[in-house]
């Protein structure tokens, strides 16, 4: 199976009060973190709503602006364009990835328990999800894996979602290295 890697990095960042994904760990911006996790577990890796250096963009799809499922949406349409088979996907903003990630969540369409941008969906999603971004207001990823019938995984590593510099500062492995 070809996996295509998708990080979701479009979001305004408004309750961390600057570019999170820019945000510095252990020397590097957590970007960075997520983007050398993922690498090693996919076919290629992308990355969703942003440019970053010596990855390639994908926009969000049907529109800019439609939050993660637009990053979704984006990576299903271009996953499926490139002959990929599924997307794994990841936020830019959660560490750690587990090594494994792809093979804990199994047969797609799969997510994280509790992490839902966590997941394994399948590139055949792609024309689905932008039909119901057009035509629904609803933007919630929560009602996108109803709706598509994902199943949760629950993961026995306690990932941290960085919302604020704070939680940052807090996190395990920062060690006093954040900027």
């Amino acid at each position: 199976m070809k996996i295509l890697g998708a990080i979701l990095a479009g979001g305004g960042s408004t309750r961390f009060g600057s570019d999170k994904a820019l945000a510095i760990l252990d020397g590097k911006p957590l970007l960075a973190h997520v983007a050398e996790a993922l690498a090693a577990q996919v076919d290629t890796l992308v990355v969703c709503g942003r440019i970053w250096p010596g990855l390639e963009t994908v926009a969000d799809r049907p529109a800019a602006d439609l939050g993660p499922l637009g990053g979704l949406c984006g990576a299903l349409l271009h996953a499926n364009a490139t002959g990929h088979d599924a997307v794994l996907t990841a936020g830019c903003d959660v560490l750690p990835i587990p090594f494994d990630l792809c093979r804990r969540l199994g047969t797609a369409p799969a997510y994280i328990a509790g992490q839902p941008l966590f997941a394994l969906w399948p590139a055949s999603l792609g024309a689905t999800l932008e039909q119901r971004l057009r035509e629904s207001d609803d933007r919630s990823i929560r009602s996108w894996i109803t709706f598509s019938g994902a199943r949760a995984v629950a993961l026995d590593l306690p990932l941290h979602n960085f919302n604020t510099p704070a939680d940052l500062a807090d996190y395990p492995g920062a060690g006093g290295r954040t900027r």
